[in-house]
């Protein structure tokens, strides 16, 4: 019996390495590797595995793949060839494109990714924009049903999406403003498959105020807002379902160059947009939340020439940062270590999408698991 339980023992040790494309064919190996990969308890193994060792990690890019293409930016008849695609974290060679689950035509959006979900609904986000919680790895997807909640048109709305570790349980979070500047917010949870309108609506909330950026962590969600020249970061918890409001540091002044992630496990404002005092060099400056007060970091500086534009921090703390090609559309990705200043060129081109004025590249961390397998 000891024999027999420690060889199942070894066998877990050896599969929990594996990355998930194997785990999904050796589930037709025999019935008893099928009922243990697909195991509650070995999913969740092979999760924190991945997690806590970053084994599995891979940069999940809106990438431009016809580079060769010189598109005319300002003719509207030109369709953007943009793609989602993974990219190994070390190797950065394309190793998978991603597909529509539902197969559909029309550009989607991922609005986060944790723990080998993400979350995927249309490019622009309406009221009664379908929601999508997707595992590209195991192809399973769950679709949340549709709010029961809404019945008015909103001129804004904002989504996100993460695991919350306080409650267990998978949350997607969506802000909507009216055209009259009224407020609501929804929160889907995965385990009970259901939405719920959060009613109690602070009041520093109820004034007008423009959305920024924002990210999820921990299970809260964080947003950048203006009111009027006062830059604020607004958080929801989607557990408890309470709300905080964190003044910005001073010198962020303008919406332009400022991201919102999260920098060794603590949320971070990173802000590029003026030159640094020593000729030729420019500085991102680095605020991180401790305590609920911002506390300064050392800038990251870099040559003026290069062009970088901030687009957020992966799972190694190193910063992804864009060097534009505004004839192409595109920007080629670099990974800047924040402590030893080590650039690397990834060679991934990305999509350079723009909506108005404002313009936007995508790049995040993406782990393999198996949830949602079963």
């Amino acid at each position: 019996m000891a024999f027999t339980l420690r060889k199942k023992e070894i066998v877990i040790d050896i599969l929990v390495r594996l990355p998930v494309k194997s785990l999904v064919r050796f589930l037709c190996t025999c019935k008893s590797w099928s009922d243990l990969i697909g195991s509650s308890s070995f999913v969740s193994t092979h999760l924190h595995r991945n997690v806590t060792k970053h084994a599995h990690v891979y940069l999940l890019c809106l990438n431009h793949p016809n580079v060769e293409y010189l598109d005319d930016r300002d003719d509207p008849y030109v369709k953007q060839e943009f793609q989602w695609s993974i990219f190994p974290n070390e190797i950065f060679e394309e190793c998978s494109k991603l597909t529509h689950p539902l197969r559909s035509t029309e550009d989607y959006m991922i609005y986060g990714s944790s723990n080998g979900l993400v979350c995927v609904s249309d490019e622009i986000l309406n009221f009664d924009s379908p929601i999508l919680i997707w595992n590209p790895s195991v192809k399973k997807f769950r679709t949340p049903p549709m709010s029961i909640n809404i019945n008015i048109k909103f001129s804004y709305v904002a989504l996100q999406f993460g695991f919350h570790p306080g409650v267990n349980d998978y949350k997607a979070v969506r802000m909507m403003r009216t055209n009259k500047n009224a407020l609501a917010i929804e929160v889907y949870s995965l385990g009970t498959d259901s939405w719920k309108m959060i009613e109690a609506i602070p009041p520093w909330l109820k004034c007008t105020w423009q959305h920024l950026k924002g990210t999820f962590f921990n299970g809260v969600a964080y947003h950048v807002i203006q009111k009027g020249p006062i830059f604020s970061i607004i958080s929801f918890d989607s557990g408890s379902e309470e709300f905080e409001e964190f003044i910005a540091p001073d010198a962020i002044s303008t919406p332009w160059g400022l991201c919102i992630d999260v920098y060794r496990e603590q949320i971070c404002l990173l802000f590029d947009c003026y030159p640094f005092g020593e000729e030729g060099m420019e500085k991102i400056d680095l605020w991180v939340l401790q305590e609920k007060m911002w506390k300064q970091l050392r800038p990251f500086i870099y040559p003026e020439d290069y062009c970088y534009g901030i687009i957020g921090i992966n799972v190694d703390n190193e910063l992804l940062m864009g060097r534009r090609d505004l004839a192409k559309g595109v920007a080629d990705l670099y990974l800047c270590n924040y402590e030893s200043k080590q650039v690397i060129e990834t060679g991934i081109k990305l999509g350079l999408m723009s909506y108005g004025e404002i313009e936007f590249l995508f790049s995040i961390t993406y782990i393999e698991s198996l949830v949602l397998l079963n």
